[in-house]
């Protein structure tokens, strides 16, 4: 399978600076409805002056690299509560402030089903309104409070919601790697005028030529983690289907407040900075990075598994730790890593099972911690995938309510949160990030027309990132989603599928 690739120069960075250049004369504040002419109809136009392009790989790239994907926005509107809702300040946790802090974007496929009323806007809008009055924060904003932390203003301005229609149609996207194509399905948002004046979800529904839809959801990473973001979106969709709230968010940061005094009492080498490459290769090329996914089946995931017993290991690995390993092995054997290189991974962990007492059902925000195994290049590459398997077991292992308390106290203890945000300095080369949505139900989300075909991430910000996705079908299937350079992307697609 030849990988599809968006090609982006000098990476994602020049792509968001472009955005915001973009939006410069937009309004911060809008009304409802807005307008529906949109600099939208510009962006197909500007991701292809960012950089020279290039296609490869099926028909399908070809095919999107000769329409370029016209989006057509027909109507934005800021959808707010139902009810009058809560107004107050929500403070955020120390794990709410050092996610990322743009909206993390996600895509949702529905196939056409033939209803007259399929995907209708006044059906969406109206559940979307119900749903923010239980989870009010949503329609909120930010702000920062005396103390100049970041919380939420919940404040019932509402999220933009967004409907769109295109010529493309769904066979257009392939295997739905999340380049810049599906970048073009969700809302941009313009940071430019400060951190009060966009909303906390942005969401657009695009209705193809072949009568299917895409869902666009960019949600800010300070409002919720993708647990509680899915725990919003399954909820508004059942509301669309005429359900009750069946699980309510439950609105209380403080649970996750840092001890007073903080004990910070291990070593949190996942806030520390990532070894660096130990020799630079100067070039004057521009870095061109790739995207793309790599689908591994039943039969080649239970390979991998079984790869955990080679050499008479009687330690056993899970499947999620081995194909981890897997993809650990494979991206630093295609960076060529000196054998003495340092790498180390970034395992974005849930903490709400580790946590003692548990939090309640519902709890409504971020519970990301991270765990980071290092290894050296040459050790992971000359032993076993469970050599590397093992290290993450470790690591994840470690990763108990005394482990993750601490973290808490440790952040508490740090002057700046924000320069421990992770970022590209993070994830680049030697560097990997790794997040799993193979427990999250990313396929729930039925509006009444069914389930989608795929849910995955609309975008990939940062080089050495990757996500892990759940099959649609259930079929035992799981696909991993990265972001490589591209001269490193074509021996991974080898290396990954060499089991």
């Amino acid at each position: 399978m030849q990988p599809r690739t968006a090609v982006e120069s000098r990476g994602y960075d020049h792509y968001k600076l472009a955005l915001q250049h973009l939006h410069t004369n937009s309004t911060s504040k809008v009304s409802t409805p807005l307008t529906s002419v949109h600099p939208r109809f510009h962006l197909s136009f500007l991701l292809r002056s960012l950089s020279k392009r290039t296609w490869s790989g099926s028909g399908i790239d070809r095919a999107l690299a000769r329409r370029k994907m016209i989006i057509n926005v027909k109507e934005s509107t800021m959808v707010q509560p139902a009810e009058e809702t809560p107004r107050r300040g929500l403070w955020n946790s120390n794990v709410d402030l050092v996610v990322p802090r743009f909206h993390t974007p996600s895509v949702y496929f529905y196939r056409p089903t033939g209803a007259p009323n399929f995907f209708d806007a006044k059906v969406l809008k109206e559940a979307l309104s119900k749903a923010l009055v239980p989870f009010y924060p949503m329609a909120g904003r930010l702000r920062r409070d005396e103390d100049g932390r970041i919380e939420i203003n919940c404040n019932a301005e509402g999220v933009l919601f967004v409907e769109a229609e295109t010529t493309s149609v769904i066979d257009d996207f392939g295997d739905f790697a999340p380049t810049l194509e599906l970048k073009q399905l969700i809302p941009t948002v313009d940071y430019s005028g400060g951190i009060s004046t966009y909303p906390l979800l942005v969401l657009q529904v695009t209705y193809l030529k072949c009568g299917g839809v895409s869902l666009g959801v960019g949600m800010q990473h300070h409002a919720a983690d993708g647990f509680s973001g899915l725990h919003f979106v399954n909820t508004w969709s059942d509301m669309a289907r005429g359900l009750d709230l069946t699980i309510p968010p439950f609105i209380d940061r403080t649970l996750l407040r840092a001890r007073d005094p903080p004990q910070s009492v291990f070593h949190h080498i996942e806030y520390q900075p990532p070894p660096s490459m130990k020799t630079v290769v100067e070039t004057s090329k521009p870095e061109i990075t790739a995207v793309s996914i790599f689908k591994l089946s039943r039969d080649q995931l239970n390979t991998l598994k079984a790869k955990a017993k080679e050499d008479g290991n009687n330690i056993s690995y899970s499947s999620y730790e081995m194909l981890a390993a897997h993809v650990w092995r494979s991206t630093s054997k295609a960076r060529g890593l000196p054998d003495d290189q340092e790498t180390k991974l970034y395992i974005a962990t849930d903490g709400r099972s580790r946590l003692r007492p548990q939090l309640p059902p519902g709890y409504f925000g971020n519970v990301i911690f991270t765990a980071t195994p290092i290894a050296v290049a040459g050790e992971m590459q000359s032993k076993p995938t469970w050599y590397a398997a093992g290290k993450i077991h470790d690591a994840l292992v470690r990763m108990d309510d005394d482990y993750l308390k601490s973290a808490l106290d440790y952040l508490e203890l740090q002057p700046d949160l924000s320069a421990l945000v992770r970022g590209a300095h993070s994830f680049r080369c030697p560097n990997l990030g790794i997040t799993s949505w193979v427990r999250l139900p990313i396929h729930d989300a039925d509006f009444g027309w069914g389930r989608p075909i795929f849910m995955g991430p609309g975008g990939i910000a940062y080089e050495g990132l990757s996500f892990i996705l759940p099959s649609s079908t259930n079929d035992g299937s799981m696909s991993i989603a990265i972001s490589l350079q591209a001269e490193h992307m074509k021996l991974f697609e080898k290396f990954i599928y060499d089991i």
